[in-house]
């Protein structure tokens, strides 16, 4: 089974098409909407090749038509952009968005997967870092084998235990020093953290053509160019591939470089 896991799509649909890896099964970790500016076909794209999807806060505050009154940072650009993409989408595809599940476990192979968007104990906002004491306790009675989230847009993978943690990083805005589309590939045991390069371009053209303020199409302009934060909090660039063996032990040392089975 080779199963394709993506998140944070961001409505970067450049960055989406160049995602071609042959799967047998897609998982999407959500935020589908927001930043870049066509939502549209990377919704379309979720609804015909994943399998199973869950909500992030973006696709959430996108269907319930959250307003953001932020004047700086990633709010204030999510809602900029949110209130110029919104009015593009479908009531169907406001619905889909809206109805998307919190969190999904399922079983595939013998393996118990939960997805979640951001962390077992809040599905839509907490931020969860590369840090094996910080999921030892968010683990805490979760009864699953690998647990896949999304959010931070920084790509890892941990060992927590029994238990591994997948972010496959952002397909649509990496904000870890590689502008290139982040994503996922899970194989006989082995998760594989992969980039590919996009017409990154093509996403800034279509933002720069807008009707964003020009602070905002600056600020996404570097965003996407550079895939860094504009505070310069990238942390260590995990989007590589990673391995370590899953032995059932937890030795609190990070991934060493390789494909990492479990």
């Amino acid at each position: 089974m080779r199963i394709l896991l993506v998140a944070d799509i961001h409505g970067n649909w450049p960055a989406l098409q160049a995602v071609t890896e042959p799967y047998d099964l897609c998982l999407c970790l959500g935020d589908l909407v927001d930043y870049a500016l066509d939502p549209k076909p990377c919704i379309d794209w979720v609804q015909r090749n994943a399998s199973h999807t869950v909500r992030g806060n973006h696709d959430h505050g996108m269907a319930q038509n959250v307003t953001l009154s932020a004047k700086n940072g990633f709010k204030y650009l999510s809602g900029v952009t949110r209130a110029l993409a919104r009015p593009t989408l479908s009531d169907a595809e406001l619905r889909f968005l809206g109805r998307l599940p919190l969190s999904r476990m399922l079983t595939i192979d013998n393996t118990r997967f939960l997805l979640v968007h951001a962390t077992p104990r809040d599905p839509l906002d907490e931020y969860a870092a590369a840090d094996q004491e910080f999921w030892r306790r968010r683990l805490v009675n979760v009864e699953a084998d690998v647990v896949c989230v999304g959010h931070t847009h920084q790509p890892y993978v941990l060992e927590v235990g029994d238990k591994l943690v997948i972010n496959p990083g952002s397909v649509g805005q990496p904000r870890d020093g590689d502008p290139r589309a982040s994503y996922a590939l899970i194989e006989d045991y082995k998760v594989e953290l992969k980039r590919i390069e996009y017409p990154v371009e093509d996403t800034v053209q279509s933002v720069l053509e807008s009707a964003l303020p020009e602070r905002a199409k600056d600020l996404l302009a570097e965003v996407f160019r550079t895939g860094k934060s504009r505070n310069g909090n990238n942390k260590d660039d995990r989007g590589q591939t990673s391995e370590v063996r899953n032995d059932k032990s937890d030795n609190g040392n990070p991934p060493r470089t390789g494909a990492l089975a479990f």
